[in-house]
């Protein structure tokens, strides 16, 4: 996809060109204010100058595609040494094309520039980059990501019913009927404004429809996890490219750490995973380094009865956790709890602040969250159910 590298590049320019237009006109003015006001001295200080706010601008714009303004001290690396660069070679390409010949006097004039005049305009830069450049960045990407509705979905794999089976025993699974739920499911999210991204489909992967349990989304970033059924591990080849693509920052769980995407539960600030079958305690160590640099608090569940969180429990819009008793390990420990009448019905998908999806298998739970005051989306899962999938899983969701 095309559309997100380009939104990053004129984020990073839109920065870039802040960054330099600013340390340009603050340097200036103070040089100019340091050695005498006039215009003669602003003329001259301004051509000085000119070079390196545009190898400023050129250096931040480039580099700043991959993100760096998302980190504060890789910020700082980036602000030191586009300021050192550019103003070095600015300050050169001033001279050179005042006529003056490169030679061994000019390089050894221009390293004690560094620690002359030039540092004035390193100083402003650093500053400008910071406080400046970081936030605009910052701006931008969160406008982008308020605008967005993006749901990443996986094609059913043609050997479905021999996925992994845990808490229920083996069924037939009608293939071409659940071919014809999928594309059902993905036309309502379409039908809510979600933009459908596909992950390539891969036919030697019976689970891989089950995408939720490949990414973790939180905020920007995407968590490439490592699922924790050895045949599931081959899932996230192409997941992690996808997340990349749309411009989400990727980190990764790494060996021995396991996590299920449908242990991960996120409650405003609060990520709930579910510690059970699929998901090890070193999986959750990791996920909860990551989401604390995000700002986020992890707290562990036990999970025993079936097999992921989600399967348990999830939640409506406002915070509150719905799930089934007989699926929950302990009720207790959320603040607010609403027990549905089907244990499917403790299955939803967030559309909106005011909408959910839900499975046509829990009519009394859907009419309970109706009124709730909620607009509820039905669809019908019941082949992927037969495989212990829930609305949940079959997408992840980008906003």
């Amino acid at each position: 996809m095309t559309q997100p590298l380009s939104r990053r590049l004129l984020d990073s320019a839109l920065a870039a060109a802040a960054v330099a237009i600013v340390t340009h006109f603050v340097t200036v003015v103070l040089f100019s204010a340091i050695n005498g006001a006039t215009l003669e001295v602003l003329v001259q200080v301004n051509g000085v100058f000119g070079f390196s706010s545009m190898l400023l601008f050129v250096f931040l714009a480039i580099v700043g595609t991959a993100g760096i303004l998302d980190n504060r001290w890789i910020t700082l690396a980036v602000g030191l040494l586009a300021a050192f660069v550019s103003s070095w070679l600015g300050a050169m390409l001033a001279i050179v094309s005042a006529g003056n010949p490169i030679s061994g006097a000019l390089i050894d004039y221009l390293w004690l520039s560094v620690f002359g005049f030039n540092l004035l305009f390193q100083v402003v830069a650093v500053l400008a980059t910071l406080l400046v450049g970081r936030r605009i960045w910052a701006a931008r990407r969160a406008a982008a990501s308020a605008s967005r509705r993006i749901a990443i979905v996986r094609m059913p794999s043609s050997r479905l019913a021999d996925g992994e089976l845990t808490h229920q025993e083996r069924v037939p699974v009608d293939l071409d009927l659940a071919e014809r739920q999928w594309e059902d499911y993905v036309g309502a999210l379409r039908a809510e404004g979600f933009t459908i991204v596909e992950v390539p489909p891969a036919e030697e992967l019976p689970d891989s429809v089950f995408v939720e349990d490949t990414l973790v989304i939180i905020d920007g970033t995407a968590i490439v996890t490592r699922p924790g059924a050895v045949s599931r591990a081959r899932e996230i080849d192409d997941a992690a490219p996808t997340a990349r693509d749309l411009g989400l920052r990727v980190e990764r769980i790494v060996e021995p750490g396991t996590l299920d995407g449908g242990d991960v539960l996120q409650i405003g600030s609060t990520v709930y995973v579910g510690r059970g079958g699929r998901t090890n305690a070193e999986g959750i160590r990791q996920l909860r380094a990551i989401a604390g640099r995000l700002g986020r608090e992890v707290v562990a569940v036990p999970v025993s009865k079936v097999l992921h969180l989600k399967s348990a429990v999830t939640a409506l819009p406002d915070g509150t956790v719905i799930g089934h008793p007989s699926t929950i390990d302990d009720a207790s420990m959320w603040r607010s709890f609403l027990p549905m009448p089907e244990a499917e019905g403790g299955h939803v998908v967030v559309l909106g602040d005011d909408a959910v999806l839900m499975a046509t298998s829990a009519p009394a739970s859907a009419e309970l969250v109706r009124s709730l005051g909620y607009r509820v989306v039905t669809v019908d899962i019941s082949e992927f159910e037969k495989l212990e999938g829930c609305v949940t899983c079959l997408s992840v969701l980008v906003r």
